[in-house]
């Protein structure tokens, strides 16, 4: 099986050295919106193709960028108009469900480029060295830099592992160049034998995360300190935002980069705490999918100040990044990580199968069953309850062969064998 992680490459660069990468970079970020003004006018294009006829020999002779640079422009510029038209027609299915009654505004306008960050093709853009140095494009020809990085990372690429794109990144704050690199690695076939743990993991915001096991293990991992370091960033930007000079907008810059840092490095954290407590397991993740559209609902510009504190921090919620976190690291740690469907996992008991929502009492932090009065941390039942359903999904895996999260049945009959789910302390594969 082939895994695909990042390398994060430090190009050691001089004054001159810099000068170039400065000067390829922003041409390209302005063709970038060359090419983004031509696709609106176009209709809001999002073919490459078309996109392809209207702008290369422009990107070729206005900006010099080399060919394979301006096929990279079409290629993200078509992709990221493509993004745009399945975020409207999401909204439009939304607003027909009530869900929400803003209109998504992405297309209004052609979408603006404002990083200087640039896409390398290996082999026609980039290529490694010996002596641990990298060759990268540049509007003057070729630049061969020295690169520092990870030594896991550094000695797969001395090993001739398979590359694939790279990313050239411009820190403002270090004023660095940075090469992200695409790694493919080999790791071997997941076998159900190979994991008899089974974990199921509910993630939210009181506690970032709740795992049960099947074999009776339990961690709870709370979330306050991550919630009073994000609620300080977003009272120093509310300050920031008023004050409105322009070494107030400097310092928002700093504090955005700063707390997405803090975010990033708490869930790279966390996931590899969670796989080092659960070692060789098979992990059960919720699929939440568009779930900020299933719960946020309207907005109410007279909300109290509690209720939009509590929407802000909903807005901010990092479950993606969490969840992605696990699944590209489990497989570097020997466990395994599959979604579940996440239907009233904090509603159901795990006891005798009763779901309402009257389970969850003002919707508090106990789940309390109506029908045989089983109480539990609502948390704890929810994960509980994604450690049987995935429990199924690793039996399916052992009958069908294959890895899947509802494998050849409809989603109305997964609900009805997740009915028939019951926890004990016997649960076991």
């Amino acid at each position: 099986m082939k895994l695909t992680i990042s390398a994060k490459l430090k190009l050691r660069h001089n004054a001159e050295q810099k000068a170039a990468l400065d000067a390829v970079t922003l041409a390209y970020r302005d063709a970038l919106n060359f090419a983004s003004e031509k696709a609106f006018e176009m209709d809001k294009t999002s073919s490459q193709p078309k996109l392809h006829k209207e702008t290369y020999p422009v990107l070729r002779e206005r900006f010099g960028l080399g060919s394979q640079l301006a096929c990279t422009v079409e290629k993200q510029v078509a992709a990221t108009y493509k993004t745009q038209w399945t975020k409207l027609k999401q909204n439009v299915k939304a607003r027909e469900a009530d869900h929400t009654k803003r209109r998504y505004k992405g297309l209004d306008s052609a979408p603006k480029f404002v990083s200087r960050t640039l896409e390398y093709q290996y082999g026609r853009d980039y290529s490694w060295k010996e002596g641990q140095k990298v060759s990268v494009g540049t509007l003057s020809g070729r630049l061969v830099l020295e690169c520092d990085g990870y030594q896991k990372h550094l000695d797969l690429i001395a090993q001739g592992v398979e590359t694939g794109a790279a990313k050239l990144y411009y820190q403002r704050s270090k004023k660095q160049y940075y090469l992200i690199v695409a790694l493919s690695i080999d790791v071997p076939d997941p076998q159900p034998a190979d994991h008899p743990l089974v974990v199921g993991v509910d993630v939210g915001q009181r506690y970032h995360f709740v795992a049960q096991s099947n074999q009776g293990g339990t961690m709870f991992q709370a979330g306050g300190r991550a919630r009073q370091v994000k609620d300080r960033f977003a009272r120093a930007r509310r300050t920031l935002q008023r004050k409105g000079t322009r070494s107030a907008t400097r310092r928002l810059v700093a504090l955005s980069g700063r707390e997405r840092r803090f975010i990033a490095n708490w869930n790279h954290s966390l996931s590899k705490e969670l796989l080092t407590h659960f070692p060789k397991s098979l992990i059960g993740l919720e699929d939440l999918t568009n779930i900020r559209d299933r719960t946020e609902g309207r907005s109410n510009p007279k909300a109290s100040r509690k209720v939009k504190a509590s929407k802000r921090r909903r807005s901010q919620w990092s479950f993606q990044e969490l969840q992605a976190f696990l699944s590209y690291k489990a497989p570097l740690m020997g466990c395994m990580a599959t979604k579940v469907h996440a239907h009233h996992t904090s509603q159901c008991c795990p006891k005798c199968g009763h779901c309402s929502k009257g389970n969850r009492p003002n919707a508090g932090l106990m789940m309390v069953c109506e029908v045989c009065g089983y109480q539990v941390h609502a948390d704890l039942a929810a994960a509980r309850n994604i450690n049987l359903r995935t429990l199924l999904v690793r039996q399916d895996w052992m009958s069908t062969g294959a890895l899947s999260m509802r494998p050849d049945v409809s989603y109305d009959e997964t609900k009805t064998r997740y009915l028939g789910l019951r926890w004990s302390t016997d649960t076991s594969a």
